[in-house]
Parts: structure tokens; C-alpha cells; sequence
């Protein structure tokens, strides 16, 4: 039994947050969440109020312990940020195994059951179901079933698989006290160098629409509840059409285009995601450049900072009254070691930390990502110049998150039933199926596909685990003495590491460069030459296509799983969910915000090939 855990004199059990012996209002599970948010509400210091409009970074100590000295991005020790700065929504960065992860969790809510209201902590996360090793984008798999990337998701263009994939996630969540996804991503990445596109749904506003219902629906089921993990839908209202595709992370990115006039198409599937009642909506950091709708220009502030966007379109148009949290450090600069990166203030960087929290307040954020400047909260309140009722309003629906979650009723975890959950073998074996049938072949000449019919081949290979391909073929040690040749490379980018985050983003030009593409050529002047792309933008492969038998691409797929695929162990099934432009000039001519905007694809939008023809579109 717990130190918080009581019961009524009827008999009742109940959790005593605050130690009175009484089982208070928001204490009682038998009444509606609105009732219970009032009375916890009535109950709550301003310093209490004021941490529920934070969320960052946390990370796990040695042993699945709570870390009690600042991490490698998390700023300050678990015990300060949870009992003197009352924050109680975190966003968890690595986790090492599945009884690491349930024990922290466990040890977490316990610190917040001490606290004076005993209000629970909200786990988050960035998607962790993949390849993509990102501390501003995703994390690897580790310990969870690992599955295509998102845009391997669409390229299955399976509706019911989106489901399916977002209800075991969520699954695995719930087994280590994950509540809340950072998740799903939503953008159209219309742009095509932009650098955020394998956490995508693709840019086909059709079918993104119907993925989101679909992945709102795995994760958050029908009604938000105890067996729901919420989503935060972002970035509104669609990130993709980012100028020349950097980045909006960066300075040098901050800027988002619409040339083509198709703003309103970027809006769709945050439209469904509001209709799916998505627990909350996250605005992106990029600032919109001569938009103009309905006649109105747009101010060229960040998303986050406009009432425009934020209260004018989402709140009373759309009529979304969720949670809005703002995309990460807003407000302060980030210093990490020896790097520091600006605070994306874009539009609004002469202005202070102060008057940037009361931009975003103005515009109608209610959650601060990536901060915990509690105390300059405090002092607008102390000032006068946030009225504590405007606080209350975002903490209203905060909370209301958390009840309706069950948080408060019972926050811990199983960790035994974790360790079994988490990665259970059904759950890998259909993330491994998945992986393999989305990959999606491009060209296949001479039915080069499948491989490894008839007698073993002798396989010259590159990229690819010995291991892996010994369960296929023998291994050549140079194409001249091979049957076959078989090279997995990943798209092309300009590798840059400046600013902190930056050596992560894969950014710059689609074109190989020229050294590779005349390496390949070789190759296959002396064998069949099957290239596989990992496709995480698309990539420039115009120059590969006279002189490859084969070429496929993949959005995040084992050594494992492309062989299956490319044998045709587990047929592949993939069709691209993006164009693949034939040049550069083609992409740089192109409108950011046209789905489909470059001249004369060498490859468009919907290929896909099985192994024994083309598909039927």
C-alpha cells in the first residue's frame, strides 16, 4: 500500500494527495473531470498553477533512479523541478530498458505524491518506435518494437496498419507510464529538401487526413481515458513549406513559404486531428513570409507567437479548445556543453525572455516546451501583467488532460508486466513484417527481383551485416567475382554542425555526390547492381537509373528486413508517398507549398513495383 493510499469510512478507497485524511473533491474518482478540475483548481497556489504551464526535458538516472544533477540536455536535478519549481509534465529523452523506464516512472509519481496537492507527472516522448536517432526529432527504437519510420507508414498506404501500429505503441507506452506523444506528425513536406520528413504521414492531404484519424484513434482510442495515451497533433498549422527546406530549428530556417497559395491544404489534417479530439496541438517554429488569407496579412512572427494563428484560426475558427503546447526553448537561449543554440524567437528576437512569455501568453499558448523559467512567470503575476485568472485558463485544460488520463487515480505501472510488454516478440515481428513490406522498389530490370532464387549467389555487398546476408548468400569479395552486387546507402545531405542539434538534421542538397555515383557505375559494369536508398528526404536518384538493375528505397528497415523484402520473403508493397525529383534545378524552381510541385518527377508519387510488375494504381 502506498503512503497516499486510503479509505473512506464507507469503505472506499481513494489516494489522499494532499494528506488531509479526507477524500477532498478532485480526490474522488467517482465524480466528472470538470467537478474535479474546479476543486483542484480552488485548491492550488499560484507557484502551483504556474509549473503545470511548463513541459521539458527530463532523463533517467543510473538504474532507472530519478537523476538528481543536470543531464546532457535536461537543466536541473528531478527533486528541484518536481518540488520547488512544481512541474509536472516531462518530456523523457533515452531509456535503456523497459524495467528501467516502469521503475523511474514509479519512483517519479512517488516524488510528485509527496508534493502538496500530490498532483501526478505526465510522462511525454518524441517518437521512439523507429531508426531516427534525434534528440530534437526522435529516438531508436531500443527496447520497443521497432517499425518503419512514419513516411514507411505511408508508403504502406494501409489505413487499418497506421491504426494497428499506433495501438501497439501506445501499448508499449502505457507499460512504462508514458501517457503523452509528442506525436503524430502531420506536416505536408511539400517542400522537398526539408530535413523533418521521415516522421511524416507523406504530403498527399487525403490520405494524411485519414493516417491521422487512424493514429489518433491507436493511441487515444475512441475518448481520451485510462487506457489512452494523448497526443500532441503538430505543427501547426503545417510545417513543410519551409523556404529553400531548412530547417526552422535554426536560424537560417525560420522561414515558412506559401508561393503557391495552398495554405489551407497544410491545415487539413490538423482539421481531423481536432474533429478526433487530440489532446493537444503543438505550433511550429517557423515564421509564415507574405501570407495573406482571407485578405488579412499574417504577421511574420513565429507560429507560436501569433494570436492570429494560435487564438484567431485554431481556437475560434477551428474552434479547438485543447492544449496548446509551444514548440521547444521559445523563450531562453539553449546552452548545452560548450554549443548554445538561439531561442527560436523568430520574428520577435529583439525582444526579452519577459516579453516573449507574454507574447506567447497573448497568442493563447498554455504549455512553455523546453522550459522551466517558472520564477518569470511568477513575477509577470507579482507584476500585475498576467492576471492569475489567464493562468487558470491554461491550467483548466491541462489538468483536465490528467484527469481524464486517470493520472490522478492511479499513475504507476507494473514493472514486471513492462519488461514483458514492452518489445514482446509479436510486437517485433510485425514491426520487422512492416519494415520489409514497405519497402518500395523503384526500378527492376530483367526481373533482377528477387534475389537469391535458385542456386546460392555469390553477393559482393555494401552497407549490408554479413550476418544478415549469410542467411541468403555467400559473400564475394569484389564485384568481379560476384553474381550480384547489393549496396545500401543512405540519401544524400550537407553535413553541418555549428549550432547544437544541427549535426543531426539532414539538410542541404538531394544530389549524390559525383565520386559515389562514378563507384556505382563500376560496380555494375561487372555485375547486376541492386542499390537500396534509406529515404529520409527524397534523393536525386536520376543518376543511378541507366546503369541499375534495381533500386528500391526504404524509411527505416533492417539489414533483416530488406533482405526478406528483396527475396521476396515478405513481398515488398510500398508505393512512394512523395515524389523523387529528377534534379536539383527541378526542386529549387518548385512552389514550398505545392504537393507534387516538381517539374517532370523521375519517379512519381505512387510507384511501386512488386517484384513481379508493376502494381496497379
Amino acid at each position: 500500500m502506498r503512503a497516499e493510499d486510503r479509505t473512506t469510512e464507507e469503505g472506499l478507497p481513494f489516494r489522499d494527495l494532499n494528506g488531509n485524511g479526507v477524500m477532498d473533491p478532485y480526490e474522488d474518482p467517482r465524480l466528472g473531470t470538470e467537478e474535479r478540475v474546479d476543486d483542484l483548481l480552488s485548491r492550488l497556489s499560484i507557484e502551483e498553477k504556474a509549473g503545470l504551464l511548463f513541459h521539458t526535458v527530463i532523463e533517467i538516472g543510473e538504474g532507472g533512479e530519478l537523476r538528481e544533477e543536470p543531464g546532457a540536455i535536461s537543466k536541473s536535478p528531478t527533486s528541484q523541478v518536481v518540488r520547488q519549481k512544481h512541474l509536472t509534465h516531462f518530456n523523457v529523452h533515452g531509456m535503456r530498458t523497459a524495467r528501467e523506464g516502469a521503475h523511474w516512472n514509479n519512483r517519479l509519481q512517488e516524488l510528485a505524491a509527496g508534493t502538496s496537492h500530490g498532483i501526478p507527472v505526465t510522462i511525454s516522448t518524441d517518437p521512439r518506435h523507429a531508426f531516427v536517432e534525434n534528440s530534437g526529432v526522435a529516438f531508436a527504437a531500443g527496447p520497443f518494437s521497432q517499425w518503419p519510420e512514419p513516411l514507411g507508414l505511408a508508403a504502406l498506404d494501409d489505413v487499418d496498419q497506421v491504426r494497428r501500429f499506433a495501438r501497439i505503441a501506445g501499448r508499449e507506452y502505457r507499460a512504462v507510464g508514458i501517457r503523452m506523444a509528442l506525436h503524430p506528425q502531420v506536416d505536408l513536406p511539400t517542400e522537398a529538401r526539408w530535413g523533418r520528413q521521415a516522421q511524416t504521414l507523406g504530403y498527399d492531404a487525403d490520405r494524411v487526413t485519414a493516417m491521422t484519424g487512424a493514429y489518433l484513434e491507436g493511441f487515444q482510442g475512441a475518448e481520451l481515458g485510462p487506457e489512452s495515451v494523448a497526443c500532441i497533433t503538430k505543427h501547426f498549422p503545417g510545417g513543410g513549406p519551409q523556404l529553400d527546406g531548412e530547417d526552422a530549428h535554426f536560424p537560417y530556417g525560420r522561414e515558412q513559404v506559401y508561393p503557391g497559395g495552398r495554405f489551407e491544404e497544410h491545415l487539413r489534417p490538423f482539421v481531423e486531428a481536432i474533429r478526433r479530439d487530440t489532446a493537444g496541438i503543438m505550433p511550429y517554429y517557423g515564421m509564415p513570409v507574405g501570407l495573406v488569407r482571407r485578405g488579412q496579412p499574417i504577421e511574420e512572427v513565429g507560429f507560436s507567437y501569433s494570436r492570429q494563428i494560435v487564438t484567431e484560426l485554431l481556437r475560434e475558427e477551428l474552434g479547438y479548445d485543447g492544449v496548446v503546447l509551444s514548440d521547444w526553448e521559445l523563450i531562453n537561449d539553449n546552452h548545452v556543453g560548450d554549443q548554445v543554440l538561439p531561442a527560436r524567437a523568430w520574428g520577435v528576437e529583439d525582444l526579452t525572455p519577459r516579453e516573449r512569455m507574454l507574447r506567447l501568453l497573448d497568442a493563447g499558448v498554455d504549455q512553455f516546451g523546453g522550459e522551466e523559467c517558472v520564477e518569470l512567470l511568477l513575477e509577470l503575476v507579482a507584476e500585475g501583467a498576467v492576471a492569475e485568472e489567464r493562468i487558470d485558463r491554461s491550467a483548466r485544460r491541462i489538468l483536465r488532460v490528467k484527469f481524464r488520463l486517470g493520472l490522478f487515480d492511479d499513475p504507476y505501472v507494473d514493472e514486471d508486466e513492462a519488461e514483458r510488454i514492452v518489445g514482446a516478440a509479436e510486437f517485433r515481428a510485425e514491426g520487422e513484417r512492416a519494415q520489409a513490406a514497405s519497402v518500395t522498389v523503384l526500378q527492376n530490370r530483367d526481373r533482377t527481383l528477387p534475389m537469391f532464387e535458385g542456386a546460392r549467389p555469390k553477393v559482393y555487398a555494401e552497407g549490408v551485416a554479413a550476418e544478415a546476408l549469410a542467411a541468403y548468400a555467400d559473400s564475394a569479395s569484389a564485384p568481379e567475382d560476384a553474381d550480384i552486387a547489393l549496396v545500401r546507402i543512405g540519401a544524400p545531405f550537407e553535413p553541418r554542425d555549428d549550432l547544437f542539434l544541427e549535426a543531426w538534421f539532414h539538410q542541404g542538397s538531394l544530389d549524390f555526390p559525383p565520386g559515389l555515383v562514378a563507384r556505382l557505375r563500376r560496380i555494375a559494369a561487372h555485375c547486376p547492381l541492386v542499390i537500396v536508398v534509406n529515404l529520409d528526404r527524397p534523393a536525386i536518384l536520376t543518376p543511378f537509373v541507366p546503369f541499375a538493375a534495381a533500386i528500391a528505397v526504404e524509411f527505416g528497415s533492417s539489414d533483416a528486413a530488406v533482405l526478406a523484402a528483396l527475396s521476396g520473403r515478405i513481398p515488398p508493397r510500398g508505393v512512394l508517398p512523395v515524389d523523387i525529383p529528377r534534379s536539383m534545378d527541378a526542386v529549387r524552381a518548385a512552389f514550398a507549398d505545392v504537393p507534387d510541385g516538381t517539374e517532370d518527377p523521375v519517379f512519381r508519387r505512387g510507384t511501386g513495383l512488386t517484384i513481379d510488375g508493376p502494381r496497379a494504381q
